[in-house]
Parts: C-alpha cells; sequence; structure tokens
C-alpha cells in the first residue's frame, strides 16, 4: 500500500475512516445551510449574526477544554465518541425540523449553536486521541493527516451538494440530510474490534488532573510555541464560514450555488495539503513556517481579488497552507506529549486553536459590517503576518534557528537549525 494511505491498512481504522467521511460530507453541508439560513432568511445579510452564531459553537472549546481533556483521558473514548456523535445528530435534526416548518427564529439558532458547540468540545479531544488507539506510533502523522484530509474531502463535497440542494429543495432539507450522514460514524464505532483497539493507560479518579495538564504544556515551551502560532491562525485567519459567505453574497453579489462552490474550490487545496503532509513521516517547526507564510501571502491576495472568479482561484492556495499548518501542528503536538496527557493536552491545544473564534468570530462579523467583506480576511493577514515576524526573531534568538530570504536564482524562505554550542548537560533533540 502506498504510504500515503497506510492507515488504512489497519481495519479499525479503516471502518472508522469510512464513517467519518460520510459524516464530513454532511457536516459541511450543515455548517453552509445554517450560514444561508442565517445570512439569507434571518436576517439582511447580517455579518454580525453570523459572527455570533460562529462564536457560540466555539465558545464551548474555550470554557469547557479542561474537563473535556479530563474526560478523554479518564473515559473509553468510543463511548464518548457514540454520546457526542448522537447529540450532534439530534441538533441538526432539531434545527432542520424548525426551518421546515417555517418557525425557526434566530434566538433559536444562536440556542442550538451554543448546544453544538457543548457537543462538540466533548468530542473533539476524544476523536483527536482516538486515533492514537486505532493506529501504531509510526502510522499516527500519517493517520492525523488521513483525517484531516476526509475532512477536506468532505469540504470538497459538501458544501457544493448544500447549495444545489438549498436551491432545489430548501434550507431545511439539507439540514435533515446532515442528520442522516451522523449515522455512518455511529454505525463504524458499533462495528470496530475492541480487542485491536491500543487504549491509552485510564486517568485515574482524583483531583488535580487538570492542574496537572496545564502544568505540563507550561513545562513545555516548544508546545506553547505551536498554540500561540494556531491560535493567531484560528483566532483571526480561520474564519472561513464568515469571510468566504460575506465575500460571495456582499461583495460580489452571488447566490447559493455560487457561495456553496467556494468551500468545494478551497477544499482542492486543503485535500491536496493532507495527501502530502501525509506521505510526510515526521512534522517539522520549518515545514509549520513555511506554510503560514504562504497563508499570509495567499490570503492577502483573496482580500484584493477583483472579481469572483479571482477569489475562488485564490482560495487554493489559501486551502492549501492553511492545512499544511494546522496538520503539521496537530501531529507535532500529538507526537510529543506523553501518552497518558495526550487527551488533556490535545483539549487544551483545541481550546487554543478554537476557543479564539468567540473573541475572532464576532469581531470579525463587526469588522464586515463597518469596513466591508475584504477587511474580514485582511485582518487575518495582518495578524498571523505579524506573528510570523515576532516568532521568527524569538526562534532565532532562543531555539537556534536561522530563517533568512533567498532573492537570487531561485527566491525561497529558508530555516535551519544551526550547530548548538557545546553544553554540560544532555540537550532533548526537537525536530526542526
Amino acid at each position: 500500500m502506498s504510504p500515503t494511505f497506510s492507515s488504512l491498512g489497519v481495519r479499525n481504522y479503516r471502518v472508522y475512516a469510512t464513517g467519518a467521511f460520510v459524516s464530513n460530507i454532511g457536516t459541511w453541508m450543515g455548517r453552509v445551510a445554517q450560514d444561508w439560513l442565517v445570512l439569507t432568511e434571518l436576517t439582511n445579510h447580517s455579518s454580525s449574526a453570523l459572527g455570533i452564531v460562529t462564536g457560540l459553537q466555539f465558545l464551548p472549546f474555550l470554557l469547557l477544554a479542561p474537563w473535556a481533556g479530563m474526560i478523554a483521558d479518564r473515559y473509553p473514548k468510543r463511548r464518548i465518541l457514540a454520546v457526542t456523535q448522537t447529540s450532534l445528530a439530534l441538533s441538526s435534526l432539531v434545527l432542520g425540523l424548525l426551518v421546515v416548518t417555517g418557525t425557526a427564529q434566530l434566538w433559536m439558532v444562536y440556542g442550538i449553536a451554543l448546544f453544538t458547540g457543548i457537543a462538540t468540545a466533548v468530542d473533539n479531544p476524544a476523536r483527536q486521541t482516538f486515533v492514537s488507539e486505532m493506529v501504531p506510533r509510526d502510522r499516527l502523522a500519517n493517520a492525523v493527516s488521513l483525517n484531516s484530509a476526509s475532512f477536506n474531502a468532505g469540504r470538497l463535497i459538501g458544501p457544493g451538494v448544500a447549495g444545489l440542494t438549498i436551491a432545489g429543495f430548501g434550507t431545511g432539507w439539507t439540514l435533515m440530510l446532515n442528520t442522516l450522514t451522523f449515522v455512518a460514524v455511529l454505525l463504524a464505532l458499533a462495528s470496530m474490534r475492541r480487542s485491536e483497539l491500543r487504549p491509552a493507560p485510564a486517568l485515574a479518579r482524583g483531583k488535580g488532573a487538570i492542574r496537572e495538564g496545564v502544568a505540563y504544556v507550561r513545562s513545555r515551551p516548544d508546545i506553547q510555541l505551536v498554540m500561540l502560532l494556531v491560535f493567531v491562525l484560528g483566532t483571526f485567519g480561520m474564519n472561513f464560514q464568515i469571510t468566504t459567505a460575506l465575500m460571495a453574497t456582499k461583495e460580489f453579489g452571488k447566490g447559493p450555488e455560487e457561495y456553496g462552490l467556494l468551500g468545494s474550490i478551497m477544499a482542492i487545496g486543503s485535500l491536496t495539503a493532507a495527501l502530502l503532509s501525509a506521505r510526510r513521516a515526521k512534522p517539522r517547526l520549518r515545514i509549520l513556517l513555511v506554510a503560514l507564510v504562504g497563508f499570509t501571502l495567499s490570503t492577502g491576495l483573496a482580500a484584493v481579488a477583483p472579481s469572483y472568479p479571482l477569489f475562488a482561484l485564490s482560495l487554493v492556495p489559501v486551502g492549501l497552507s492553511a492545512l499544511t499548518a494546522l496538520t503539521t501542528a496537530n501531529a507535532m503536538v500529538q507526537l510529543s506529549v506523553d501518552p497518558a496527557m495526550r487527551g488533556r493536552v490535545m483539549a487544551l491545544y483545541m481550546a487554543i486553536f478554537m476557543g479564539g473564534t468567540p473573541l475572532g468570530a464576532p469581531l470579525i462579523g463587526w469588522i464586515g459590517d463597518v469596513s466591508g467583506p475584504r477587511w474580514t480576511i485582511a485582518i487575518g493577514t495582518i495578524a498571523v503576518g505579524l506573528t510570523l515576524v515576532v516568532v521568527s526573531i524569538w526562534t532565532a534568538r532562543h531555539e537556534n534557528v536561522q530563517v533568512s530570504y533567498e532573492s537570487q536564482r531561485r527566491p525561497r524562505l529558508r530555516i535551519r537549525t544551526l550547530p548548538q554550542p557545546e553544553v554540560s548537560e544532555p540537550v532533548p533533540e526537537v525536530a526542526r
């Protein structure tokens, strides 16, 4: 089997990945339908309302992260996922029924968004760390990348299908179809062979588990550096639910088909990035930094794109660079932590990444109302770019890494580790 798909040789992972792929398609259909509902059916293209909905979906990541991580470390992850996926299916069903019956109101969408966020906050660390129980350590980075490939393959298909179903049958029936896709992942979880799972040591009951997880992260500056980068990226740069919706509807005056198509076009780059990441045996800091440079440049081009076709085209490198950064960061953290701490660390990681959205999404929505859709993208370009400059200077001074740009012959960014000075005590090696 090709190294790109080596994890699919493991039966449990193969079964799980199949169910997750179907569910991912539905998830993207649900996101597009929800955003279209808020923008065009419940408000008059209010980016602030869309920002609040997005913020409510991600607020629980920030508030519940320590407890969600403790749950992932203490209880069987397959059981957790069965509960959370059922909860997410119910939330989609309720929203779909409200829309189909014509009784949906904006405050109801807010409440369902918050409930969905709570279920997802518990689901995410369990789902992230469940991968390590399905595949051996030498295939973990590959499995993480294939999960991202599945998510973005769903993103490639889901938005386009959502645009067609919204135009043909309505927003409510699109949400109902999303509800059915959760059945696939529930069947996959039920079909797995428990004897072939490799569960991490369960966290014993007692006080101090959350504090222990926080202390572990505080003792790891390498993990803190990655978390800083994904925080800025997630808070200011990854608000595509808002930015593409506003660019499609307000800037270019397009309908649901063209809006849904933007998500599918971005997924071309994201899926390519995930498959390329799956071929890498080891994630490295230099890959993360170069990907963020690419993100800064490509979002800058997207912000000034003069037409819908050029804007759509610019989303391919945006998706490529963003997903490369996220898969690299995720794998770096998962491979470097103690297995007994993985749930709590990944919960904090996801809180840093997604927990900034309750701050960033309303801000991005307000910027869209005040300054226009283009600035909702440009603010991410500026924030990520400035953070890269600061991190590059810090890394060069404290981590013995040199970042340089060669402009002659073939322009390229170079990131290399300088020879370490002799020290009296051994220094742990960190992948660059």
